[in-house]
């Protein structure tokens, strides 16, 4: 990756943010650390950043082996990093719908989410096999458009800077206008949560208008306890379990599973099963609304 990555540079003010929250939490909220859990988030951190720093070579050369072959030249004018910013926030989302719909991308994304607290130490939470997931391909198409590969690699540096401060409590909701447009704290509570109504929705990096022009948005409920984590929750600390726990699960499952049904254990959504004896997020909120009587929205 280039050597002027924003991300590095916004480190100290990631631990910063961190260490204030712990003070806000310690007055106002107690729960909302855990010293395992905080130390397992600062641990998967540290080694995806050591991950993407192995990958960087592989992905540098992919995306710029493609610049030849691209539509048109786009330069370097300010309305070029502002369309640029845009639609890769678009590529993110549905890398990010995507990774909640395919096992093999879920299985390197569900680290993230496996954490049962909310606070700004679970957005460092991060995968160690992005890369192994594929889910660099979803920016490719902006190479193929025009894009040089560094603007494209700065603006998704951005993006991800921009998406640490929303995991956390501290902040209830922003003015309207802000919730109207961009993906906040209230909405990526609800993107966390196990709830029923809440499972799969809100995959918006910056701006929540996507989610909102998708049909995937939920605004976060007054009176509703949010329950963070993974529906089938780890219960453990091991860092190796919560990196690769998923990868062990699709290898058994192809493993055993029929022939004809092996694929589906890998590109079907989590929680699929050949003999639908499993819950997917999907049959989890058709029963939540069936005990509702409700029906599903179309």
């Amino acid at each position: 990756m280039p050597d002027f990555n924003p991300v590095d540079y916004a480190v100290p003010g990631f631990v910063l943010l961190v260490l204030l929250e712990m003070l806000w939490a310690r007055a106002r909220a107690p729960d909302t650390y855990e010293p395992g859990d905080t130390l397992t988030s600062l641990a998967m951190g540290l080694g995806s950043t050591v991950a993407g720093v192995l990958s960087a070579g592989l992905i540098t050369a992919m995306f710029y082996g493609l610049y030849p072959f691209r539509v048109v030249t786009i330069g370097w004018q300010w309305w070029a990093w502002t369309l640029c910013f845009v639609l890769d926030d678009l590529a993110y989302y549905w890398f990010h719908r995507c990774a909640h719909r395919v096992r093999w991308i879920w299985a390197s994304h569900v680290n993230h989410h496996s954490s049962q607290h909310y606070n700004l130490s679970t957005a460092l939470r991060q995968t160690w096999t992005g890369t192994i997931a594929l889910g660099f391909i979803f920016r490719l198409p902006l190479v193929l458009i025009g894009f040089h590969p560094v603007m494209i690699f700065f603006c998704g540096g951005i993006n991800l800077i921009y998406q640490f401060w929303f995991h956390t409590e501290a902040i209830k909701k922003m003015p309207r206008w802000f919730e109207a447009v961009m993906n906040t704290p209230s909405h990526h509570r609800v993107h966390h949560a196990t709830n029923p109504v809440y499972l799969d929705r809100n995959y918006a990096g910056v701006f929540i208008v996507w989610d909102r022009m998708f049909g995937t948005f939920q605004g976060e409920l007054d009176g509703t306890r949010i329950h963070y984590g993974i529906v089938k929750q780890l219960g453990s600390f091991n860092l190796l379990w919560v990196a690769f726990h998923e990868w062990t699960g699709i290898a058994r499952d192809v493993w055993h599973a029929p022939w004809g049904a092996k694929l589906g254990y890998i590109w079907r959504p989590p929680g699929w099963s050949h003999d639908a004896s499993r819950d997917t997020s999907d049959t989890i909120r058709e029963r939540w609304l069936a005990l509702r009587g409700e029906a599903p929205a179309e």
